[in-house]
């Protein structure tokens, strides 16, 4: 029997976990050997989590008072925000929280790219994690829609409107997803219902997600695959739920900010206008966290061009795991892909500031030259230095940093010659 098996001490507690073991999965979870040098970017899995029951919840609260109807849902929601006891900061946290469920999941990512946790033998709770994202961005994307406002009708206009560009059945997709000739009433019935839906979805897929990352087991800021349960691993209570503990509680004070202090910065005060097919808005733009891959989109003078690479800047993610030919995870002990990898970082900032200013004159040329670099990271720079670059000398444990002063190279192994 292992160290960290749970036995129940009760009869009943053993009648029940002998049918259905939460009881053993929980003492699982609070045992879970953890790699204890995850530093603070590892924390951002548990804020993921607390910023996913909080949409839900806020939202089943919303959808109490919601109407989804195109003449309705603009008063609906002034309704919630005037009217309904707290609904005014419901709404808030619901609209803010999307935002920081952003913040959380692009911190997550970017953690992700620096120190190889897509690599293998994790390649499917990174294909999971992308699932997930890929749900989090319809999900959004339908949710801005809702309030009815300016910017809610003519952001749903636009980016159904891309459907058209495919061949031969571009029409008859953004057809029936209109559910109409053209964004109305059952379009607004149709994003409400799968606004509802989507959150369900990502909620079992994190639990996927959560599965699959205990049959490896976590990767670590030195990217080395350690034995369980060892010297280097620390039981994930209380160790790691008092850090996560604290993490989430920073973050929950950075939300608080913008709820309680500036709720409407990250929105668009064109969205606070009732919808209006007849009068188009100067400039039409996403939410904040969409902006990156609306620059790509605008980037292409083809239509079917720009929707083709807007859907591959996503897609491409999914084939990193093999992209990357190093053979060493963590960029800790990469010096070349390092540099690269802030530039990555720079450009996709660049993108997102671009995509929020007209496309036009410099704002396109600065576009295109990012469109161009963040698939040549992918595509070029990642195989390319993965085969090229001389790593640096990797620890034996994930200890010996700590214990010798840093990594010498009579005590460790030295990653790929080639690589």
């Amino acid at each position: 029997m292992s160290e960290h098996e749970y036995v129940p001490k009760s009869k009943a507690a053993k009648w029940f976990n002998d049918r259905l073991p939460l009881l053993t999965l929980g003492a699982h979870l609070t045992d879970y050997p953890t790699p204890k040098n995850l530093n603070y970017w590892w924390t951002f899995g548990g804020i993921l989590t607390f910023c996913l029951i909080t949409q839900i919840v806020t939202g089943i609260v919303l959808a109490m008072h919601y109407v989804a109807h195109a003449d309705l849902a603009f008063a609906s929601v002034e309704h919630i925000m005037r009217d309904v006891n707290y609904g005014w900061l419901i709404r808030y946290i619901h609209s803010n929280g999307a935002s920081m469920f952003f913040l959380a999941v692009y911190i997550h990512i970017f953690r992700s790219l620096f120190y190889g946790s897509y690599k293998s033998p994790r390649e499917v709770i990174w294909i999971i994690g992308l699932m997930i994202y890929l749900l989090m961005m319809a999900a959004a994307f339908m949710g801005y829609v809702l309030p009815w406002g300016q910017m809610s009708f003519w952001g749903a206009t636009v980016i159904t409107n891309l459907f058209s560009a495919i061949p031969l059945v571009g029409d008859s997709i953004t057809t029936w997803l209109w559910g109409a000739y053209s964004v109305d009433n059952p379009t607004l019935n149709r994003f409400f219902s799968l606004h509802y839906l989507i959150p369900f979805l990502i909620l079992g897929l994190v639990v996927l997600h959560i599965w699959a990352l205990h049959i490896p087991g976590n990767n670590n800021p030195v990217g080395i695959d350690i034995k369980k349960p060892s010297k280097d691993t620390v039981p994930f209570h209380p160790y790691i739920t008092i850090k996560d503990a604290f993490a989430l509680l920073v973050f929950m004070i950075i939300f608080a900010g913008f709820v309680f202090f500036t709720p409407n910065v990250l929105g668009h005060s064109d969205n606070y206008i009732p919808a209006n097919p007849l009068v188009t808005p100067a400039h039409i733009v996403p939410e904040w966290y969409l902006l990156p891959f609306y620059a790509i989109l605008r980037s292409v003078p083809d239509k079917l061009g720009g929707v083709i690479l807007m859907f591959s800047a996503i897609f491409i993610l999914f084939v990193l795991p093999w992209l990357d030919t190093s053979k060493v995870r963590s960029a800790v002990f990469r010096p070349i892909y390092r540099q690269f990898f802030w530039i990555l970082v720079i450009d996709v900032l660049m993108l997102g500031y671009v995509g929020a200013m007209p496309a036009e004159g410099i704002y396109l040329v600065l576009a295109r030259v990012g469109t161009i670099y963040y698939f040549l990271h992918f595509i070029v720079v990642m195989p390319v230095v993965g085969y090229l670059e001389k790593t640096d000398p990797i620890p034996m444990s994930i200890s010996e940093p700590v214990l010798t002063g840093g990594a010498e190279p009579s005590l460790a192994r030295k990653g790929n010659d080639k690589v």
